[in-house]
C-alpha cells in the first residue's frame, strides 16, 4: 500500500472509485461503503488486506508524520508510543448510547437516544468529516474464521492508529472479507475522528498529531446492528471491534439468537492428574480480572493456560454444554499497575510488536509506568511529552495508558484458543472489590441463585473521585458499561439459557479476594495464591471437595480448602467466610433498592431469590 502525499487543490478532493478488491460480490456492503463515502468525502479509500506489508506501510508513515515514536530495537523491537491529546483518554460512557427504537428496551443503567433523532444528528457531524483523509476498508473477524461462533465485521475509519490496532485486536484482512458472501451476515461500522484536513471551500489544514474532535458520541442501533462512533481516536472508542461489537451490539445478538456475549476471562486449569477444566469469569475494573487470566498457580502440579481477558462468548454446543471462545486476537491491556510481581506473563507477552498509548518514555528508549518496576526511573518523558522526576509530583503515565499485543505472544496461551468450536465451560465465576460481606469463595445453590449472585455483584469505591468512598458501586455481570438492551431483559437470557441447558449448565460461584480485617489489611494475600479457591472450584466441579452451608451459598468446609504452605492464621480464614445477618440484611435493602429500578422488567426469579436470601439470614 502507498499512501500518496496531498496535493494542493482549489475544490474539494473527493474518491470517486470505490477500488474494491474483485472477490467482493456483496453489492449491499458495496453499496454501504459507497453511501458512507458520498457522506463523509473522504480523499482516497483503502480496503485493508491485513498484510505484513500493509502494517510496515502505515507504520512508516505514521513514524514521518511523528505519530509514531519508535522504541529501541533492543529494548522493545518493532514496538511504538504514542501520545494522545490529553483530552481523548479514555471511553466516554457519558456520550456513549443505545439508540434502540423505544427507550425501555435500552433500559436504565443505559444512555437512550431516539435512533432517527440520533442518526439525523450523526449524518450531520459525518458530513464532510473525512475530507482530505483516507477512509480505510477495515474487515475482520471475531473470533476463529468461519467458526460456528464467530461473527464478522467492515469498520471504516479515517484513523490509521485504529486499523493499526485492529490488526492486532481482530482476525483482520482480506481472509476475512472473502467470507462476506450475498448471504453472510456482518456488522456494519463507522468511525470518524471528525477532524478533516479540508474544508467545504478546499482550503487545506495541516494535520495534528493525534486529530480529534470535542463533540463526542459513540452509538449503537442494536435493531440494525449498527455502530457508529465519532470524535475520539482513544480505545474502545475506535476500536469498534472491542466493547461496541463484542459487547454491547454481542449482548443483544445472542439474546436474539440463544447466546451469550460477556465481560469475562477464559482460563484452563489442568490438574496434577492431567485432567482439564474451564472456568469464564466476570471481573469489574481494578478487581484483578487480568491477573487471574494470566496466573501462575502456586500449588505444585497445578497448570493455568490463557484463552482469553476479556471477553467471552458463549454458545449452547450439540452435548447441550456451554462452549466459549475469546473472539478477540490480542490484548489491550492497562498498562499501570501490570509489572513483574503482579502480573509476569503480561510483562513477557509485551516483549516486542506492541503498541504503548499514553505511557512514560525512558532515557533508553523504552517505555514505564507506575507498578512496573519497584525503583523508579530518575528521569522520563511523561505522557503528555513532558520531562518527569520522581519529585515531579504528577503520574508519569495515565492511569488509563494501554498496551496493545498480539494474544500469540502470551507464554501462558492455551492451543485451545485456535478451535473454533470453543471449550466447554465447567464454571462461571463472579467477583467484586469487597472489604465486608462477600466470602473468599461460594457455590451458587443452583443456577437461579447464580445469576442472582452475577445480578448483584458490586464493588466498594476506592477513590473520592468515583464518589463516596466505601459506596458500592453496582455492575452486575461486570456488565455495566456494556450491555446492549435492558438489564432485567438480559437477566431474563441468562435464565433462560440455564432451563435450556438444565443439568448441562456450568456451575456459579463468587468470589472475593478482597476482604479486610479490622485494620484495613486483607485478609487473603491473592495473586497466584488465588489458585487454591480455583481448586478448590475444579474438585467441586468434580463433586471431591466438602463443602458448609451458609445463607449466601455453598463454602469450603474447614480443611477442604488447600492451605499448604500458606501462612495465613485461622482467624483470618474464618473472617474470610465470615456471614454477619444485620450487615447482609442491610445489603438485601440496597439490592431491593437497586432491582426497584428495573420496575415491572425485573424477573420475579430475582425478587424470589432476594426473598429466599433474606430468609435463610433470619
Amino acid at each position: 500500500m502507498t499512501i500518496a502525499p496531498a496535493a494542493p487543490v482549489s475544490k474539494v478532493p473527493i474518491a470517486t472509485s470505490l477500488g474494491e478488491p474483485p472477490f467482493v460480490t456483496n453489492r449491499a456492503l458495496l453499496k454501504w461503503i459507497s453511501d458512507i463515502a458520498t457522506l463523509t468525502q473522504p480523499e482516497r479509500i483503502h480496503w485493508c488486506d491485513g498484510s505484513q506489508e500493509e502494517w510496515y506501510e502505515l507504520t512508516r508513515e505514521l513514524i514521518s508524520q511523528g505519530v509514531l515514536i519508535p522504541l529501541n530495537p533492543e529494548l522493545r523491537p518493532d514496538s511504538f508510543l504514542v501520545r494522545s491529546d490529553p483530552d481523548d483518554v479514555a471511553r466516554v460512557e457519558d456520550r456513549t448510547f443505545i439508540c434502540s427504537r423505544k427507550k425501555e428496551d435500552a433500559g436504565p443503567t443505559n444512555n437512550w437516544r431516539n435512533p432517527d433523532e440520533m442518526n439525523d444528528e450523526l449524518r450531520g457531524l459525518f458530513s464532510g468529516s473525512m475530507r482530505g483523509r483516507t477512509m480505510y476498508v477495515v474487515p475482520f473477524s471475531m473470533g476463529p474464521l468461519g467458526g460456528p461462533i464467530s461473527q464478522l465485521g467492515i469498520q471504516l475509519t479515517d484513523s490509521p492508529y485504529a486499523v493499526l490496532n485492529m490488526r492486532i485486536m481482530t482476525r483482520m484482512g482480506f481472509d476475512a472479507l472473502a467470507l462476506i458472501d450475498d448471504t453472510t451476515p456482518w456488522v456494519p461500522a463507522v468511525h470518524s475522528v471528525g477532524s478533516p484536513l479540508v474544508d467545504e471551500s478546499g482550503n487545506r489544514t495541516d494535520d495534528v498529531v493525534w486529530p480529534s474532535n470535542s463533540t463526542k458520541y459513540i452509538c449503537h442501533f442494536p435493531e440494525s446492528r449498527e455502530i457508529w462512533s465519532y470524535g475520539s481516536g482513544y480505545g474502545g472508542n475506535a476500536l469498534l471491534s472491542k466493547k461496541c461489537f463484542s459487547l454491547r451490539i454481542g449482548s443483544f445478538m445472542g439474546s436474539q439468537e440463544g447466546w451469550l456475549a460477556e465481560h469475562m476471562l477464559i482460563l484452563k486449569l489442568t490438574s496434577p492428574e492431567n485432567k482439564a477444566y474451564h472456568v469464564a469469569a466476570a471481573f469489574p475494573s481494578a478487581c484483578g480480572k487480568t491477573n487471574l487470566a494470566m496466573i501462575t498457580p502456586t500449588i505444585p502440579g497445578w497448570k493455568a493456560e490463557t484463552i482469553g481477558d476479556d471477553i467471552a462468548w458463549l454458545r449452547p454446543g450439540k452435548d447441550g454444554r456451554l462452549y466459549a471462545i475469546n473472539p478477540e486476537a490480542g490484548f489491550f491491556g492497562v498498562a499501570p499497575g501490570t509489572g513483574e510481581k503482579t502480573n509476569p506473563v503480561a510483562m513477557h507477552t509485551i516483549w516486542g510488536n506492541t503498541i504503548f498509548t499514553n505511557v512514560a518514555l525512558t532515557d533508553e528508549g523504552d517505555v514505564w509506568w507506575e507498578g512496573m518496576t519497584e525503583q523508579v526511573p530518575a528521569h522520563l518523558v511523561d505522557w503528555r511529552g513532558e520531562d518527569w522526576t520522581p519529585d515531579s509530583g504528577r503520574l508519569a503515565a495515565h492511569p488509563n495508558s494501554r498496551f496493545t499485543v498480539p494474544i500469540q505472544q502470551c507464554p501462558t496461551l492455551s492451543d485451545e484458543w485456535f478451535e473454533s468450536d470453543g471449550v466447554p465451560l465447567d464454571a462461571i465465576i463472579f467477583g467484586g472489590r469487597r472489604a465486608t460481606n462477600i466470602p473468599l469463595v461460594a457455590e451458587a445453590l443452583d443456577w437461579e441463585h447464580g445469576v442472582f449472585m452475577g445480578a448483584t455483584v458490586s464493588s466498594e469505591q476506592t477513590a473520592a473521585a468515583e464518589g463516596t468512598v466505601g459506596e458500592l458501586r453496582r455492575d452486575p455481570f461486570a456488565m455495566l458499561p456494556f450491555c446492549g438492551y435492558n438489564m432485567a431483559d438480559y437477566w431474563q437470557h441468562w435464565l433462560d439459557m440455564g432451563t435450556k441447558m438444565g443439568a448441562n449448565a456450568p456451575k456459579i460461584y463468587q468470589v472475593n479476594w478482597f476482604r479486610k480485617d479490622d485494620k484495613g489489611s486483607f485478609l487473603w494475600p491473592g495473586f497466584g495464591e488465588n489458585s487454591r479457591v480455583l481448586e478448590w472450584i475444579c474438585r467441586r466441579v468434580d463433586g471431591d471437595a466438602a463443602v458448609t452451608d451458609l445463607p449466601v451459598g455453598r463454602v469450603p468446609a474447614e480443611g477442604s480448602l488447600n492451605l499448604e504452605g500458606l501462612e495465613i492464621a485461622p482467624s483470618s480464614m474464618e473472617q474470610l467466610f465470615a456471614v454477619d445477618p444485620a450487615m447482609w440484611s442491610a445489603e438485601c435493602d440496597l439490592t431491593e433498592g437497586f432491582f426497584d429500578k428495573f420496575g415491572s422488567r425485573l424477573p420475579k426469579v430475582l425478587t424470589a431469590q432476594l426473598q429466599a436470601l433474606r430468609k435463610r439470614l433470619t
